[in-house]
Parts: structure tokens; C-alpha cells; sequence
């Protein structure tokens, strides 16, 4: 039996392990089994290789991201890039790490594209807002930081105004806000100025239509929520489970 799974913290509204186990049902793949695994602490993932010795992947989600890198023996370029890993192959012993949102969020974001999204606002300065700027570099958007403490060039929340938004057409939550339980929370932007022009993108998938999302549409705005971006950083991990040396 091949073994893959899920390390993070708090995983009882996970997405990997119905998907893995559907996909698995579907596609009539027999061998393989994909399971949780909620880690205390980072501190933990070496005595979960030792008792699970048969595992051949891991995805990592919040908040491990970033402190999984140091356990790593091999890390990508992307990886090494943005400092966030969230899909690790074992073979022979050692853990290589990839990053899987960079190629998620591209493939997604690339089909709600229209002309005159060029630039784009990044809420959130965490691990996911990382892949999201390497995914926009890739694509040619210029883009901003936004976060509650601005750091060099970025923006802070009270310098998003009408001329902002007029010149950013893109607005892209990295953040939790509004995610499942506190599904009231919204991003503190002037949203009387988002326009039929912009496009706002959520991470969030759990509630589908976030408050920012519902506060965007409700301006005219297109609107895309996680769930495309889960579904193809899920198919790239098993290509990298399956295909990568």
C-alpha cells in the first residue's frame, strides 16, 4: 500500500484527504491510501517519519509552511525562493520539498484573466502571498503588498483609497479573514470603490462565496474563491509524487 498524507495543525476541515481519497475511488488507483496527520509542533515530523516508514509524500498546510524547511534534505528553486514548501517527496530516506500553491494559483488566476488586469493588490504577507507573488512575476502582473503593518515598499490597509484601486484591477486575499468559523470577517478595503473592472481573488475555499468575495460581486466585480487552485496543487503533488526524481 502506498502511503501519502497531510501534516498541519488543526485538519478536521481538510480538502486533501476527501480529495485524495475520491480521486483514488475514481480513478480505481487500489494501492494507495492518504491520511491526516495534526502535528503539535513541527518538533514532531521526524518521529512521524519513524512510525510511518512507508510514506512517500506529504502536502504541509498552515502553519508549517515555513518551518517545515529546515527538516528538509532537498528543496526546489521555488522553494528555496519564497521560503514556503507545502508538498514533500521521500525516496530513499531523504525529503525533498516543493511548492505546489505557485503552480495552483497561476493555472487558476490565468482563467479569470481579462484585458486591463495588470496589476494586482496582495493582502497578506505570509507564506501563500510568497507563492502569490512569484505566481504574478511569472505572468507579468506588477503587484503590491498590503498588509495591517506595511513594510518597504508595500501598502498598509489606510492607504488603499479610490485612486488605488482605480490604477489595481486585481485584488488577491492571502489572508484568513472571513474563512470558516469567522465567515464575517472581510479585509478592511473600501469596497464602494471596487468596480465592474476588478477581479478579487480568494485563497479561502470554506465558505465558497467569502464576505470579500460577496462584497466584491455585490460592486460588479468578478469573483473566484480556492477551490480551482486546491484541485490543481492537489494533481501537481501526485505528479510530483509520481514523476519527480
Amino acid at each position: 500500500m502506498r502511503r501519502f498524507g497531510l501534516i498541519g495543525k488543526t485538519l478536521s476541515h481538510s480538502f486533501s484527504k476527501n480529495y485524495f481519497t475520491q480521486k483514488f475511488a475514481r480513478e480505481h488507483i487500489d494501492n494507495c491510501r492518504y491520511d491526516l496527520f495534526e502535528l503539535q509542533t513541527i518538533e514532531d515530523l521526524p518521529a512521524l517519519l519513524l512510525s510511518n516508514p512507508g510514506l512517500e509524500g506529504l502536502n504541509v498546510t498552515i502553519p508549517y509552511k515555513q518551518e517545515v524547511i529546515p527538516f528538509l534534505d532537498e528543496a526546489s528553486d521555488v522553494v528555496k525562493e519564497i521560503g514556503a514548501c507545502n508538498c514533500i517527496k521521500i525516496a530513499g530516506g531523504k525529503l525533498k520539498g516543493f511548492n505546489t500553491d505557485v503552480v495552483g494559483f497561476k493555472r487558476s488566476l490565468e482563467t479569470h484573466l481579462q484585458p486591463g488586469h495588470d496589476k494586482a493588490l496582495i493582502l497578506g504577507s505570509g507564506g501563500a502571498a510568497r507563492a502569490v507573488q512569484y505566481a504574478l512575476k511569472e505572468l507579468g502582473i506588477e503587484y503590491k503588498l498590503v498588509s495591517r503593518r506595511k513594510t518597504g515598499e508595500g501598502l498598509g490597509y489606510e492607504d488603499i483609497g479610490e485612486e488605488i484601486l482605480k490604477k489595481y484591477s486585481i485584488i488577491i486575499n492571502t489572508t484568513p479573514l472571513g474563512m470558516y468559523p469567522n465567515v464575517d470577517d472581510a479585509p478592511p478595503i473600501p469596497y464602494e470603490y471596487v468596480s465592474s473592472r476588478h477581479l478579487l481573488f480568494d485563497l479561502i475555499y470554506n465558505p465558497e462565496k467569502t464576505r470579500f468575495l460577496q462584497k466584491g460581486e455585490e460592486q460588479g466585480a468578478r469573483i473566484a474563491n480556492g477551490h480551482d487552485m486546491l484541485i490543481l496543487q492537489a494533481e501537481e503533488s501526485w505528479r510530483i509524487w509520481n514523476t519527480e526524481p
